[in-house]
């Protein structure tokens, strides 16, 4: 069978931001730029585009979970979207935020990424990874809140209009 591209070979060291982008394009929800939502909202329309969302996301995606609950000390906590990726052979946690991004989001997903790490990996699976998806981000927040090094968790904007060409390389810088 031929080997993909972007697909690790056994043994191989696998990069988890070879699978992210940033920031998503999400256009095709119909969201009128600036219009305010709630998070349940924006699950349930990702959801309902399932397909284009996955295209999104990138090559090797698929569906697992919407709200999985996991238990930890008798307290319940969901995770709104899970993936898996087949080419990376790991979950991919997605948490939505339409706010601005905090410490205590990040804190949250490592949390997730933690708890699939140690009870839902199976054999020859990459470490989970964790995205957390918002309507705003700062890079400077995520330098200081997560160790040096982490290459599990990371903070992504969404956008929910096709940026203007202005737009897009103040995003390459």
């Amino acid at each position: 069978m031929k080997q993909e591209a972007n697909t690790p070979k056994e043994g191989e060291m696998f990069n988890p931001r070879e699978i992210i982008r940033d920031p998503y394009i999400l256009e095709f929800l119909g969201i009128a730029q600036g219009e305010h939502f709630l998070e349940s909202n924006l699950e349930q329309q990702l959801i309902s585009k399932l397909q284009k969302f996955l295209l999104e996301l990138g090559r090797g995606f698929t569906f697992v979970a919407r709200q999985k609950r996991i238990t930890v000390d008798d307290e319940h906590y969901y995770i709104d979207l899970v993936f898996y990726n087949i080419l990376s052979r790991c979950y991919v946690l997605i948490d939505l935020k339409t706010g601005r991004l905090t410490h205590q989001d990040l804190g949250q997903m490592q949390m997730y990424v933690n708890y699939y790490t140690r009870t839902q990996m199976n054999p020859g699976d990459n470490p989970p990874v964790g995205i957390v998806l918002c309507a705003e981000k700062s890079d400077m927040l995520v330098r200081f809140t997560l160790p040096e090094g982490e290459n599990q968790i990371f903070a992504a904007k969404y956008m929910t209009y096709m940026p203007t060409s202005d737009e897009l390389k103040q995003l390459l810088l």
